[in-house]
């Protein structure tokens, strides 16, 4: 399997800030590539220097083959591209963003109006094809832009955040339409800020801090850098909730966590359910109550802690970077 997306020691400066350091990727062709990382960590630039937006000050890129800064102008027409907000013309409606993409792609008139209606009815936007699109719901705004990157059928598709914003039941429906357009060979490179969107369409994923990737694998292998299993337990009461901490650090394999807001206690441990039985004994033994408590595998998130030093929930948007 070839790759389609290629870069090499990507190098990219604002004044005195190093947005990316040393940037290295390979992306599979058809396949998803994830990256992940802080605000700030370079995902963006990265996209925009991929998508011939900016040009790196050091290092290359390949995309479908052709070099991000030498065939920059070949590249635009064999990629799409959506971004962290829908790109789409507030006064025209929903067919007429598509067919005035399909235009800038020369796809021609007929084969312009047929691709819209074809992409309408995909992202079940079919009723509302006629009317106007600053009447659109912000889902449907985020539809129509993923549409919109679709109209030239790119072999490779940029997405940078695209459910941001999205309601669960929208969300999912855009995960199904990525996942059908990599099961019909598109490649696609995605920047999210929800992990579980990460874990559920990635093949690999790269973590990305200070403007290189600093851990790259499935997001399997990602969970086993982490460790091993983890206890999950909720007190009833807040007073509890520092005590239980104290009394399970002995059984702990590494840092106990505590969450006041869901008086949750989290704490890493290598005994699997022998310990969690232990544990439920030594709260017994103070006397706190349990509302719940389980065994689980780390997840993206302790992923994300453990490597970057930040809780997936404290990021915000990329805006310069």
């Amino acid at each position: 399997m070839s790759d389609a997306i290629v870069a090499e020691g990507l190098v990219k400066k604002f004044g005195d800030v190093v947005a990316l350091d040393g940037m290295e990727l390979r992306v599979p062709e058809g396949t998803v590539f994830g990256l992940l990382g802080p605000n700030g960590a370079g995902k963006t630039t990265t996209v925009r220097i991929l998508t011939t937006l900016l040009r790196p000050d050091a290092g290359r890129a390949e995309v479908a083959g052709l070099d991000v800064v030498r065939d920059a102008r070949r590249l635009r027409g064999r990629i799409g591209a959506s971004g962290q907000y829908a790109a789409v013309d507030d006064h025209l409606t929903g067919a007429e963003n598509l067919e005035m993409v399909g235009r800038l792609y020369h796809l021609g008139v007929r084969r312009s109006r047929e691709r819209a209606r074809e992409l309408l009815e995909r992202f079940d936007l079919t009723e509302a094809a006629d009317r106007p699109v600053q009447g659109y719901s912000g889902g449907m705004r985020r539809r129509l832009d993923l549409a919109g990157a679709l109209v030239a059928a790119p072999p490779v598709l940029f997405l940078d955040e695209p459910t941001t914003g999205l309601d669960p039941r929208a969300r999912i429906g855009l995960w199904d339409v990525i996942s059908e357009l990599v099961g019909g060979g598109t490649t696609v490179l995605l920047t999210t800020q929800y992990l579980e969107e990460a874990d559920r369409l990635a093949d690999r994923i790269a973590v990305v801090d200070h403007g290189h990737v600093i851990a790259l694998g499935t997001a399997d292998q990602l969970k086993d850098q982490v460790g091993g299993d983890r206890i999950e337990l909720s007190v009833t009461s807040a007073a509890d909730l520092e005590t239980a901490g104290r009394a399970l650090a002995p059984l702990a394999a590494g840092e106990v966590r505590l969450d006041p807001g869901a008086l949750r206690v989290t704490l890493p441990v290598a005994g699997g359910a022998a310990t969690l039985t232990r544990a439920l004994g030594e709260l017994a033994a103070e006397r706190i109550a349990v509302r719940d408590a389980g065994l689980r595998r780390p997840t993206l998130d302790d992923v994300f802690l453990t490597l970057t030093g930040r809780d997936a929930d404290d990021r915000t948007k990329e805006t310069v970077r």
